[in-house]
Formats: structure tokens, C-alpha cells, sequence
């Protein structure tokens, strides 16, 4: 070979080796972008998803965000946002109150016991019967079923003031009623097979309608805010007052849990 075609030979083996590093260059150069990109895309992905669920964990719940909903107040009420709960002979001179929360066991024993008594008074016009509706019980657990208890109870209200009271009766009842750390009233499939006994409400495709809508789940929480700033000093659950005095066994101030306690009670307050 001669002098000439060696260099030739070595100037053409250095071009080859420079092109390859050069492809080299440009083939790491390309996957250093993509690897920048990919890191850039994944931090946007995350910071996106971090936002994402920081929104989401400051969206109000449900029971929150129909705080500020207008109220549809049921039928057979008055009074601001429907929450004056009225029930009887208007030629009663005097109103029970009755404060109940859904959820409360002791509420449960009251309407089991005495509620059938409370319910005979009110059609024999002895007194009329105001309902304030808590819903305190739901603060405990994050709880949900006394507010939407109390929404279906205004979806009876609607029906009338008779199906209310014997859905009321229905829910406080001992087949019925759940343990207090049992949240089953949150559940409109259980409240409506609940109102599946009584009469003006089974197959009540309208009432079944407002149930399953939450129509009144605005009114209820103004119920619970009206049970909230009651003037009678009401704290607890259940309390009866007539003429701004707790209705209590005599010597105490428990209320009536008992027929006979509670007849001993309402004389005398009925006197006063």
C-alpha cells in the first residue's frame, strides 16, 4: 500500500470515529431532554394531584354546603324557614314544646314509652305540640343521620302533620331505632323502609322523591340551628318545656320517662 492510501485510510477512520461521536453526542444530548421533560411532566402531574386533593379536602361536605342553600320549607309549618312546628286543636290554650335529636337513645325510650300518650293528648286538644328538632348527635362521629333523619321528617311534615308524627313514632321505635354509634339513619334506603310502615307514606312516590333528593336537607339544618339557640336552655335531649319551664319529674330535672311520670308532669305544668 502506498504512503497515499495509508493517510487516506487514516484520515477516512478519523472521520468515522468523529461522526460516531458526534451521533453519540446528539443520541445522549436527546435522551437528557426527554429524561428533563419526563421529570418536568411528573413534578406538574404531582403538583397537579396535590392540588387537586388540597381543593377537594377544602370543599365543604354535603351538610356544610347547604348551609348557605335556600331553604324549601315543608308544608304545614311557619315561622322563619318553616322551623315553627306546630301540631293540634287550634282551641288548645297551651303548647308543648318537645326537643328530640333523631339520633338519641334516651329520645328513643321517651317516644317508645310515653309517645302514644303525648300523641292521644295532642287529638283530645289538651295542648298543642311543638317539635324542635337537634341534631348534636351527629357531632360526635362526623355523623350524618340525625341531619338527614330530620330531612325526611320534613318530607312527612310535607305529607301532613299526622304522617309525621307516625313517622317519627316509626323511627324512635325499637325495631327501628339504631345504637347510638350506629349512623344507619344517613342511609335514605333505610329511611324510606322505615316509612314503608306507615300508611301515608308507603309507595308516596312524591315523598319518596324528596327523600331521595335531599328537598329539605336545607330546612333541616336551620331546624338544628333553631334547636342550637333555643331560649328555654335547652341542652339536651329530650326536654320538654311548656310556657318557658322544663317539664321534669317533680324534685328533679329529668323528664317524664314514664306514662304515669309523664301525666304527673303535664297536670301540674297544665295548672301553672
Amino acid at each position: 500500500m502506498s504512503k497515499r492510501n495509508t493517510q487516506s485510510a487514516k484520515t477516512a477512520a478519523r472521520e468515522r470515529l468523529r461522526a460516531e461521536r458526534e451521533r453519540e453526542a446528539k443520541r445522549a444530548k436527546v435522551k437528557r431532554q426527554l429524561v428533563v421533560a419526563c421529570t418536568v411532566v411528573a413534578v406538574l402531574a404531582a403538583a397537579g394531584g396535590i392540588g387537586y386533593a388540597v381543593v377537594q379536602a377544602n370543599k365543604p361536605g354535603h351538610w356544610e354546603a347547604v348551609k348557605d342553600e335556600k331553604v324549601v320549607a315543608p308544608a304545614n309549618t311557619t315561622g322563619t324557614d318553616g322551623t315553627t312546628v306546630v301540631i293540634g286543636k287550634s282551641s288548645a290554650e297551651k303548647t308543648l314544646k318537645i326537643y328530640e335529636d333523631p339520633r338519641c337513645p334516651i329520645c328513643g325510650q321517651f317516644e317508645e314509652a310515653v309517645g302514644a300518650t303525648v300523641k292521644k293528648d295532642v287529638d283530645d286538644g289538651k295542648f298543642k305540640l311543638q317539635y324542635i328538632g337537634g341534631t348534636f348527635l351527629d357531632n360526635h362521629d362526623n355523623g350524618e343521620g340525625s341531619k338527614n333523619a330530620m330531612s325526611a321528617m320534613g318530607a312527612a311534615l310535607n305529607v301532613s302533620p299526622e304522617a309525621f308524627l307516625d313517622y317519627k313514632a316509626a323511627l324512635y321505635s325499637a325495631k327501628w331505632h339504631p345504637d347510638e354509634n350506629d349512623d344507619k339513619f344517613k342511609s335514605d334506603d333505610y329511611l324510606l323502609k322505615v316509612a314503608d310502615t306507615v300508611p301515608a307514606l308507603k309507595k308516596n312516590t312524591s315523598f319518596q322523591k324528596d327523600v331521595k333528593s335531599g328537598k329539605y336537607d336545607a330546612w333541616a339544618v336551620a331546624m338544628s340551628k333553631t334547636f342550637d339557640d333555643n331560649k328555654d336552655g335547652v341542652d339536651g335531649t329530650p326536654s320538654l318545656v311548656m310556657d318557658g319551664k322544663k317539664v321534669t319529674v317533680a324534685g328533679t330535672e329529668n323528664p317524664p320517662m314514664t306514662v304515669d311520670e309523664f301525666n304527673t308532669a303535664m297536670d301540674a305544668a297544665l295548672k301553672g
